[in-house]
């Protein structure tokens, strides 16, 4: 059976594990800020806080930047429900702004989208390609507006030669560290930013709002086991077993993203040539990490025939995504399915096929082999 994502882990990683079982501290000890220290230096960013999940990323980020009851973030429809949920949490409104025919969102349409209420927009750097960052600064800084970078899809990935995740156009970013992602901790998340004043928001909020810090203990004169909980915060910690794999997996990111660069490359050669089949267009100015690989197929009827072909062959592929404003929660909330018809469109087209470190070439041949002959037929 050939899935179209799976985690990569090695003897040295389950060692790093067990070693970590072994410790003292189990959860948010030394292993915690020793993986934050190393993904902010890989990503060129000052500040890194290490969290539950990539939805606990996404929420905690929205707190810190005061999202709150009747404000607006503008995001991608074209992602996973967590990017637009983020703001439920916080009561506010997702505004979705239609996309390219690459999946990222079309910048061109923000500005029209952007109210007095708008106080976020998440660009999400959709199967690790990123978004044209300086143009939504730009845009951004203009209306006095927040930037958070979802970047769950992009560890490794690149804007004009600067990491993704070195919040040069954002204020933070976000990112994933599911199994299926460039690296797991099995579940988790990661925040970075530049911003001290944001760091320290987050690390209070990461765990209830509560502070043992004494230069920042309103009541300064109790005893040393004294703590406050000074903002209403929330349990989004993650444990030294969890940062200890994803220490080990970090040092093997580049050899990942390498790994699924060449996936995508043969792909791409063996795919130039297909009638009916569309690879999504790589802008110049960044570097794709291939979180996944899309394709584009002529319609919805041809994608469903492909992807239960795949399936009879055993290559189990997936769909990313369905438009999140297309979910019935949100048609109850009163969005329409024929707003962002880009996005819509794209949707009834798109097939992810398998791309992971681990794939082996001749598995990668099998997906090939078995697309050429589906549209042979």
């Amino acid at each position: 059976m050939i899935t179209y994502g799976k985690q990569t882990i090695d003897e040295e990683d389950i060692k790093t594990v067990v070693d970590a079982l072994k410790d003292d501290f189990l959860t948010m000890g030394p292993k915690v800020r020793e993986f934050e220290e190393k993904f902010a230096k890989y990503v060129n960013a000052k500040y890194a806080v290490a969290v539950s999940s990539g939805t606990a990323a996404l929420h905690l980020s929205c707190l810190v930047a005061d999202l709150k009851k009747g404000d607006e973030l503008i995001t991608s429809p074209m992602t996973f429900a967590a990017s637009a949920n983020c703001a439920l949490y916080c009561e506010a409104r997702p505004i979705f702004v239609d996309i390219k025919e690459n999946g990222l969102i079309d910048e061109k349409l923000i500005e029209e989208k952007i109210t007095s209420q708008t106080k976020i927009i998440i660009p999400v750097h959709y199967t690790g390609l990123p978004c044209n960052l300086k143009k939504i600064k730009e845009i951004a800084d203009k209306h006095n507006i927040i930037v958070i970078e979802d970047a769950c899809h992009a560890l490794g990935a690149e804007y004009e030669d600067t990491k993704i995740g070195d919040c040069a156009y954002s204020d933070m970013a976000v990112f994933s560290f599911h199994p299926v992602k460039h690296i797991t901790t099995g579940e988790g998340g990661m925040i970075t930013t530049n911003s001290s004043e944001l760091y320290e928001r987050l690390i209070l909020l990461r765990s209830h709002g509560i502070t043992k810090n004494k230069n920042d203990l309103i009541n300064k004169n109790e005893g040393p086991w004294y703590h406050e909980m000074q903002e209403l915060g929330y349990n989004y910690r993650i444990t030294d077993i969890q940062c200890a794999l994803g220490i080990s997996q970090l040092e093997k990111i580049e050899k990942f993203v390498e790994k699924r660069r060449k996936i995508a490359k043969r792909y791409d050669e063996f795919f130039r040539n297909i009638d009916g089949i569309e690879s999504t267009e790589q802008p110049k100015y960044a570097k794709n990490a291939y979180h996944l690989y899309v394709i584009k197929v002529k319609n919805e009827e041809i994608r469903l025939k492909l992807f239960n072909y795949l399936e009879e062959n055993d290559i189990f592929c997936q769909v990313h995504y369905i438009p999140v404003h297309w979910h019935p929660y949100y048609q109850k909330m009163g969005y329409k399915k024929e707003d962002c018809s880009v996005a819509g469109n794209f949707y009834e087209k798109i097939i992810s096929l398998p791309i992971y470190p681990g794939l082996k070439k001749k598995e990668q041949e099998k997906v090939i082999e078995v697309i050429i002959n589906f549209y042979e037929r």
